[in-house]
């Protein structure tokens, strides 16, 4: 029997990273690492731990072609593009390019993992945060395009405590310093690492069945709704260390202090769904939890 393959872009990542490696621990499908140096550290990582690793660019749609060829499904993530000289190369073009090439090829089913337009969301108040603007549009392509779909929608990433030095040590422990958030304000969280491939899988596992009604849908993948105050008193309950939280200034940059803004304002931008997503439950999909996640994360990486 045919191996039912699962390309994955942003394999060397996060996100995709913990993707291929719960389509290899599950085994209903082989997963396609997609990676622009095959010869890199992170790919040889993965080429030891069993997955295919094939060269591919999500700026190149003719490489795209020929490494998609063959596969099942695709997990699409696009990359923010700031860089001087990089013009014309930003997530719209790579995720037409996906898309384009997995239709292509005849690709049954793409997830793509996104985020909502914080300028609609806002009726335009925030209009400046490219990536959001960047990532609804990549959406809105692939509804036009034909191919079966659902996309993955994030919130903050629980991850970022740490892969993003969100809590600073201080003399009698840790601070949580979030701009332009009040104690009060609520923030829409996920345990990354554990929810992303989680929801992937039950993805896959039910899109081909037309009753569960997946195709097109948006799904929000949030484990917790609430303040960073009470994210940063859990954190001082986990590791018996004082956290204190602190509302932090701007940055200065106006994509982002617009996205905390935004966050801020509209409860971490998911709260008409309720947690955890009774749509992906319905799917076999079983949620973290923070206490989870203080547990097997936090407690070793902060705690005493």
């Amino acid at each position: 029997m045919a191996p039912r393959i699962v390309s994955v872009l942003g394999a060397t990542g996060l996100q995709g990273g913990t993707v291929a490696d719960a389509l290899l621990k599950d085994g209903t499908f082989s997963p396609r690492a997609i990676v622009r140096d095959p010869e890199s550290e992170a790919s040889k990582k993965l080429k030891a731990r069993g997955v295919e690793v094939v060269k591919g660019d999500s700026l190149d749609k003719a490489g795209l072609l020929s490494a998609l060829r063959g596969s099942e499904a695709v997990f699409a993530v696009t990359v923010p593009v700031s860089q001087p000289g990089m013009e014309g190369k930003g997530e719209l073009v790579q995720g037409k390019n996906i898309v384009d090439a997995a239709r292509e090829v005849g690709v049954k089913f793409l997830i793509l993992s996104s985020l909502p337009s914080i300028s609609k969301i806002s009726d335009g108040k925030y209009k400046n945060v490219i990536h959001c603007e960047e990532k609804d549009a990549v959406r809105e392509y692939l509804k036009s395009s034909g191919l079966v779909h659902a996309s993955l929608l994030l919130p903050a990433f629980l991850e970022n405590l740490w892969t993003r030095h969100m809590l600073e040590k201080t003399e009698r422990g840790y601070d949580l310093a979030v701009p332009m958030y009040k104690a009060t304000d609520l923030e829409a969280f996920a345990w990354i690492s554990r929810d992303l491939p989680a929801a992937s899988l039950a993805l896959l596992k039910n899109y081909a069945d037309p009753t569960k009604q997946i195709n097109g849908k948006a799904y929000p993948v949030v484990n917790a709704n609430i303040s960073y105050a009470k994210l940063a008193e859990m954190i001082g309950n986990a590791t018996g260390i004082e956290v204190t939280f602190t509302g932090a200034p701007q940055t200065g940059m106006v994509a982002i202090d617009e996205m905390f803004a935004a966050h801020a304002e509209y409860s971490g931008l998911y709260s008409a769904t309720p947690v955890p997503n009774p749509d992906l439950v319905a799917l076999g999909m079983k949620f973290s939890t923070i206490a989870e996640f203080m547990e097997t994360e936090v407690k070793p990486r902060f705690g005493h």
